[in-house]
């Protein structure tokens, strides 16, 4: 298949839905999509109302907007205070609610807070602006952390002393064992997210069906994939053979993308994240090694640890954290289109379009 439309045929998706019917087992299957986009698929194109009821498809923390600390916000909203300052940050961070305020409202402000598209206009930004301190807000998955790592090779290589990157990078696979480890979710199997496998590959996901026993499959992002990826998951579970299936196999490899690991590999180092919701989770967040400390904006002002018990608490009824873990869906929060909306979000996972509760109110609603 080369084109869109084919993934999204008609006949082709009426006919995998039929696979799906035929092979689904008499008791209730729990999968987890990890990936935010694959959550906006499944709403978009319709594939929860042609899907047996008792395959129970839960949205889960794969949205890197959605699990961004509480103390990493109001560490960003610290730096957009000061006037000798530059802040640049991806557009769907700037709705996210602080303990105080947001950088939205922090834009509004002092209008020094500024939407980029990629990592790199960081470096031209800090070479037009030399009488500024640019910092670069570096929030993602495995996805993003290439091209920031190569931002920072580049910061270094041209000797630029005005750049710093506030890094809050996330690692997918062991935050998908730490909800294998919470018994509340009786998760029967995964949808590994396809961005962030075609730069790690299959290979990480390994341990999942041999330390614990749940099928995983790598799949793309149009209706057929996810449909092809829950067949292949249902085919596992059903015979009792658990182990990582790699549908996006036009994209992934299962050694990944050995360059861009490397070079990820060479600017940061695992250390313990703080995942809002989760709280932290070991060796699950990549912090700038002390070789490029010079552009680490965590260490040259100063701020707060995300981790422990000092991070930002906001008193609301915002569920979140419950919905990033799986443990209740969207509309299951009591402020879900009532109070939260995608124009007054109150929790980060009515902000971001890969956010399960964006993707509900959009599309389930």
């Amino acid at each position: 298949m080369r084109y869109v439309d084919e993934f999204r045929s008609k006949k082709l998706i009426q006919k995998a839905a039929g696979k799906i019917k035929a092979a689904m087992p008499a008791r209730n299957l729990n999968i987890m999509e990890v990936c935010g986009t694959h959550t906006q698929s499944f709403f978009r194109f319709g594939l929860d109302k042609i899907l047996p009821p008792n395959l129970r498809l839960i949205a889960g923390p794969g949205c890197p907007v959605c699990v961004s600390s509480q103390r990493y916000i109001d560490g960003a909203i610290e730096l957009a205070g000061h006037k000798d300052t530059i802040l640049l940050t991806f557009g769907d961070m700037l709705r996210i609610p602080g303990s105080r305020s947001s950088l939205e409202k922090e834009k509004a402000r002092f209008g020094n807070v500024r939407v980029v598209y990629s990592a790199f206009d960081s470096i031209k930004i800090a070479k037009l602006n030399p009488d500024k301190r640019v910092v670069f807000l570096a929030v993602g998955f495995e996805t993003t952390a290439p091209t920031i790592a190569l931002s920072i090779l580049a910061a270094k290589k041209e000797k630029l002393k005005n750049i710093f990157f506030y890094a809050s990078l996330k690692l997918i696979p062991p935050a998908m064992e730490y909800l294998l480890r919470d018994k509340r979710l009786n998760l029967d199997g995964f949808l590994c997210p396809g961005h962030v496998s075609a730069v790690i590959g299959t290979k990480p996901y390994e341990f999942i069906p041999k330390r614990y026993k749940i099928p995983c499959c790598v799949t793309g992002f149009e209706p057929l994939d996810v449909l092809e990826g829950i067949y292949l998951l249902i085919d596992q579970i059903v015979k009792n053979n658990p182990k990582v299936a790699n549908q996006y196999s036009r994209v992934v490899a299962r050694g990944g993308n050995p360059k861009a690991v490397g070079i990820m590999n060479k600017v940061f180092v695992q250390d313990t994240a703080s995942w809002r919701g989760f709280g932290n989770i070991s060796k699950s967040g990549l912090k700038i090694r002390k070789e490029y400390s010079a552009f680490d904006a965590q260490k040259v002002f100063q701020l707060s640890s995300e981790l422990g018990a000092r991070s930002s608490k906001v008193k609301t009824k915002c569920k979140c954290g419950d919905v990033l873990k799986g443990l209740i869906s969207p509309a299951q929060c009591p402020l879900f289109a009532k109070t939260c909306t995608p124009d007054n979000p109150i929790g980060p996972c009515m902000v971001s379009q890969e956010g399960a509760c964006n993707a509900y109110y959009r599309y389930k609603k």
